[in-house]
């Protein structure tokens, strides 16, 4: 019998996902990256299932940047950002409604944030005391998330392979992985970018973009298997898809009959025969 932490899936869309299968499952906590304020700030009060969720609030960008008119994303889930003086004032909305952390989009396709607006964003962020979560894609996006000193890419870089001297600048962030989400082009170039971030020093979590496509709700198992063919094994693949490894706490250790996993495989099935503890059992 071994025990762990449950897992934490640290990009997901809440209002495009079923939330019955949630409750009582392997999945602990949920970061949903971008959604309608009001049902956000209730989602982090009142969680569906029995997840402890994490929230961001609005798509902070250019106007008309995306995800402006996207059929999956309601209209009031974005929020334009026009100069650098509108930026202060969308953070100061965040730190009112008592979000978790900043999104922004940069989506290389569509209307893009100066960088003066950009920056701003980032520092104004920073000054509340929360992080900035960017979505980077599209030539040269993940680079100016990067140098404006964001603190996570939401997806590890996909559109272009980062040159080895963006990624030594880049090691103060984290990357939220999503590898599954993408076709095979993609996942090549996040995958290879993944294995050299880390061999700089760069921090990787798992994340699934969960409601992006036919995603599962839950643990997403090629999501692990990709994130050991980018290097993580052992320890590292552990704590990326189940943060640390000390105690947890009530409801969010799971107990498991197998051994202690080391390989996506084993984590897979490790995962799959978890049980949540529950207080009395923890008591």
């Amino acid at each position: 019998m071994t025990e762990l932490p449950g897992v934490v899936d640290h990009h997901v869309h809440l209002g495009l996902v079923d939330h019955v299968p949630l409750r009582g499952g392997p999945l602990v906590e949920v970061h949903d990256l971008g959604w309608s304020p009001a049902q956000a700030a209730t989602w982090r009060r009142q969680p569906p299932g029995d997840v402890v969720v994490r929230a961001v609030g609005r798509f902070h960008t250019a106007p008309g940047g995306y995800p402006t008119g996207r059929a999956w994303a309601p209209a009031d889930a974005v929020r334009a950002v026009v100069d650098e003086a509108d930026a202060a004032a969308a953070v100061a909305e965040l730190v009112r409604d008592g979000f978790d952390a900043l999104k922004i989009t940069l989506h290389a396709a569509m209307p893009l944030l100066s960088d003066g607006v950009l920056l701003a964003l980032v520092r104004a962020a920073h000054e509340a005391g929360l992080p900035a979560l960017v979505h980077a894609e599209g030539p040269g996006q993940a680079e100016r998330a990067i140098d404006a000193g964001a603190d996570v890419l939401v997806h590890a870089p996909w559109t272009e392979p980062l040159p080895d001297p963006v990624l030594a600048r880049a090691t103060q962030m984290t990357w939220i992985s999503t590898l599954a989400i993408h076709d095979e082009a993609g996942r090549t170039v996040a995958i290879d970018n993944v294995r050299r971030f880390r061999a700089v020093g760069g921090t990787i979590v798992y994340g699934t973009d969960m409601g992006n496509g036919p995603t599962p709700v839950g643990p997403n198992p090629t999501e692990i298997r990709l994130l050991e063919q980018a290097g993580l094994t052992g320890d590292a693949l552990l704590e990326a898809v189940l943060g640390p490894l000390a105690a947890p706490g009530p409801q969010r250790t799971l107990v498991s009959p197998l051994p202690m996993p080391q390989t996506a495989a084993d984590l897979i099935a490790w995962l799959a025969s978890a049980t949540r503890l529950t207080t009395q059992e923890t008591s």
